[in-house]
């Protein structure tokens, strides 16, 4: 594809850690650890983790769904989006090493009388049951002169915090990658909760949400309402069988450009993607997208990636296999202090800021 095609940016989102207000945001939330040693995982990494004593780390994430829940609202079906929700969140505190243990939720809504609360709940209560956790507690907030939909009185939005627990010499912060080392991606199930913005621009200025594309099987609303992979239980028995993982990597926003989230100096050529699922082939073609967007914006049909020692790569294949969920060997790292990330079948190059075309 060419450069000129749709980009993120042209779909209204910016990159938000370039801008100067974040950058403050975040100097002021870093002066609230000063002073606070139990604080064990940076700003950056997947999870915070607290020591609490006893060897034992409480991480935390936080994170939401998205415009994909405009979606919901034009198919009128709201009982996947709270599956999405916790997996946000799970997926993002396993990725720490530390196997989740409970969620809490907060929904803004604009009209409470209606039937989304309900649905929601169905789709929380899944995600949980996924993911092994509970939903303890929760916040409901009726902002109807904040919170607008599409339709009137549809509004709403929700966000998720989960917290986990690790032993504080069992995490897994990116460390010890070798040259080599093997990276295993895990399928995902299509967009997951990322890219909607964009997705939504090159799908639906041509098709409605009820048009059925052969080549996806299913209707343009139902992709892209497909709920996101949870990955907690193979991850969870896979770090209590090895000692062999070094890094994972939930790819959500920012696509393979996660992959620089880890501590150890390192980058990776990812020499042996899958072909993309057909639904990032329809947005590509239909937004004219060009491969350098599709590698920032999208996960293009990897969910997860593992960067293992070598010797733990075949055990890691055969538990996600075993688990149901297709995984195989995408790429390796190379010793790079600059974190670049090749993916010479596209031909991009991935910077500290987004990928580029190659050369």
């Amino acid at each position: 594809m060419g450069d000129e095609g749709l980009t993120y940016r042209d779909a209204g989102v910016v990159a938000v850690g370039e801008e100067q207000t974040f950058k403050t945001l975040i100097h002021w939330v870093n002066k609230s650890m000063e002073g606070h040693p139990e604080v064990k995982a940076e700003v950056g990494l997947y999870a915070t983790v607290i020591d609490v004593g006893h060897n034992l780390g409480i991480a935390m994430s936080t994170d939401g769904v998205g415009t994909k829940l405009l979606v919901a609202e034009m198919m009128g079906k709201y009982d996947t989006v709270g599956i999405d929700c916790v997996a946000m969140n799970v997926n993002d505190i396993i990725c720490v090493g530390a196997k989740p243990l409970a969620m809490l939720d907060y929904v803004a809504i604009e009209d409470a009388t209606g039937p989304i609360l309900g649905e929601i709940g169905k789709g929380l209560y899944e995600g949980a049951r996924q993911a092994d956790i509970s939903i303890p507690a929760g916040e409901v907030a009726q902002l109807g002169e904040m919170i607008k939909g599409l339709k009137p009185g549809m509004g709403y939005d929700l966000v998720g915090t989960a917290f986990g627990v690790a032993p504080l010499d069992r995490l897994v912060l990116g460390e010890g990658i070798n040259e080599g080392d093997p990276v295993i991606g895990v399928a995902s199930s299509g967009l997951h909760s990322n890219g909607y913005t964009l997705a939504r621009r090159a799908l639906l200025g041509k098709f409605k949400v009820d048009t059925r594309l052969e080549e996806l099987g299913m209707t343009v609303g139902e992709a892209m309402l497909t709920p996101t992979r949870i990955y907690v239980r193979p991850v969870v028995e896979l770090l209590e069988k090895t000692r062999g993982v070094k890094a994972l990597l939930h790819i959500t926003g920012e696509g393979f450009r996660n992959l620089q989230r880890v501590r150890s100096s390192v980058g990776f050529v990812l020499d042996r993607l899958p072909e993309m699922l057909p639904i990032f082939k329809v947005i590509q073609r239909e937004g004219k997208v060009s491969n350098a967007e599709m590698a920032n914006t999208f996960n293009l049909g990897i969910g997860l990636c593992i960067v293992t020692a070598p010797e733990t790569a075949d055990e890691t294949l055969a538990l996600f296999k075993s688990r149901g969920m297709e995984a195989m060997v995408i790429g390796h790292a190379v010793c790079d202090p600059d974190r670049t990330i090749h993916i010479p079948g596209l031909k991009v190059v991935g910077k500290k800021d987004k990928f580029y075309p190659e050369g």
